[in-house]
């Protein structure tokens, strides 16, 4: 086996995990407030909290919008959520790579 397919393996291997941890794992989250909130409202004051700026977008409160089931649109949630961050990282990835190339080799 020659060594890119080792490590295509192995991306692919990495991505089914984040994948199954994404949209598995979100299905069985905790409905409960986080550790923060939980703070607040004991504390007395989570009702001076504001919605941030991205209250409105479609992926707000780890939900999909749109989806009634609670437990499926955290998990489409966390499934999306791994699909942008492959995007945005292998894009990145790729800019860096292809600005890093030696000059010398680009002339070949």
């Amino acid at each position: 086996m020659t060594r890119s397919r080792r490590t295509t393996g192995l991306l692919l291997v990495g991505l089914l995990a984040a994948l199954l941890v994404a949209g598995v794992g979100s299905y069985y989250a905790s409905s409960h407030p986080d550790g923060l909130e939980w703070s607040a409202e004991q504390e007395g004051f989570l009702d001076t909290a504001r919605d941030s700026a991205a209250a409105d977008s479609p992926l707000a409160d780890y939900a999909v919008a749109g989806v009634d089931d609670g437990r499926l649109s955290g998990g489409l949630a966390g499934v999306i959520g791994v699909a942008v961050t492959l995007v945005v990282a292998g894009g990145l990835t790729l800019l860096v790579r292809r600005r890093s190339a030696d000059p010398a080799d680009a002339t070949r």
